[in-house]
């Protein structure tokens, strides 16, 4: 089994327990020791798993780490164990802070069992970082994430590799999180930034500064949502087969006019509308069939089975046909993403053709015999 899908049949079996785990020992067993295993490590193996490992600092004597992983009698990693239930902060590392001075290790890993943080000497060399370059959230992961989480199993593992990318990854998660931020709290120096780019003439008072935050909050969001519809018209895109299909469907009684042309506008909003059906029906099933004054959105390519219709002939006054039953609602929108806020309507006629496809498929083949 690959490692992803061993990793995505813990998060489920995780999601069962994790309510039930009442203390660190219970995570660990339960959480954190099969997670080791799956990263190519044998936790019944002290060569290569060892759980308390002492760890003398100054003073103090019999301080444990709660597992080290170790190579050739030597830690790798450290890894510090809180309860499942426990959100981890930077108190919960000290602690960690304190081994990584004594130990050989370059890296040290603070978990609940459900989020992992990886921590390495970056800033300061034999002292960890007070902020962790690498987080791994079992319940929420991509596969970038896998990607970056292989790095530390027994057969990848590579020292120099792995700090070569983690100051990228460190700084590129900081980045990430300033870029959220200025979305929704644009920065002053942000502003102005944008204002020396983009505003031309007048001194820039504030006044202009408050205009410019909220149209750079809004020009973040049109970005973002943009850049979401040109990944969902690439993903979402008929192939060959499926353009012959639309193009070449059975004329009804209004496609007899061989100078209808389906346009962009028209291909975009029946690709936004196979993205939303998709949760409920094989995107396979959903099909366009233009006319002269609209474009018909069918299930199953049967003409009593409408969804809706696009009605984008005048550019200047979109409308989209929702069915309910035998009756067309008609929505005034004034640009294809408010599609999206009719999807309700779009699944229940999905869902009234569905439900009912049994009976008709037994009534279809009792008409065929007779």
């Amino acid at each position: 089994m690959d490692m992803i899908d061993q990793l995505k049949e813990l998060a489920s079996r995780i999601r069962k327990v994790k309510d039930s785990l009442q203390t660190e020992e219970a995570t660990k067993n339960a959480l954190i020791m099969p997670f080791i295993k799956i990263l190519g490590y044998d936790v019944f193996n002290p060569a290569e798993v060892t759980p308390e490992l002492t760890a003398d600092v100054g003073l103090k004597r019999g301080e444990k780490v709660d597992y080290a992983i170790l190579k050739d009698g030597q830690p790798i990693i450290l890894i510090e164990c809180k309860k499942s239930e426990n959100e981890l902060n930077r108190n919960h590392a000290s602690q960690l802070v304190r081994y990584f001075h004594v130990t050989e290790a370059r890296f040290a890993v603070l978990t609940n069992g459900i989020t992992y943080q990886f921590y390495t000497d970056l800033e300061n060399s034999n002292k960890m970082d007070s902020k962790p370059f690498f987080e791994f959230n079992i319940l929420e992961f991509r596969d970038q994430h896998v990607e970056e989480l292989k790095k530390f199993t027994k057969s990848s593992f590579d020292v120099d590799e792995i700090l070569n990318t983690a100051n990228e990854l460190k700084y590129t998660r900081a980045i990430q999180n300033v870029l959220a931020e200025w979305m929704v709290n644009p920065s002053d120096e942000f502003i102005k930034a944008i204002c020396g780019e983009v505003f031309i003439g007048r001194r820039i008072t504030t006044g202009i500064k408050e205009q410019f935050s909220e149209l750079t909050k809004k020009a973040f969001h049109q970005l973002i949502g943009e850049r979401i519809n040109d990944r969902l018209k690439i993903a979402m895109a008929p192939t060959d087969a499926e353009r012959k299909t639309i193009n070449q469907t059975p004329p009804d009684e209004e496609t007899s006019d061989t100078e209808i042309i389906t346009t962009e506008d028209e291909l975009e909003g029946f690709r936004i509308i196979r993205a939303i059906l998709r949760e409920i029906a094989n995107p396979n099933r959903i099909f366009l069939r233009d006319a002269k004054t609209y474009c018909a959105i069918l299930f199953d390519n049967n003409n009593r089975r409408p969804i809706c219709r696009l009605r984008f002939n005048n550019p200047s006054r979109l409308a989209i046909g929702v069915f309910n039953g035998k009756e067309e609602n008609i929505f005034q929108i004034s640009d294809l993403t408010e599609i999206y806020n009719y999807a309700s309507q779009l699944k229940e006629a999905v869902s009234s053709y569905i439900k009912p496809d049994l009976t008709l498929v037994g009534s279809e083949d009792n008409q065929g015999q007779a």
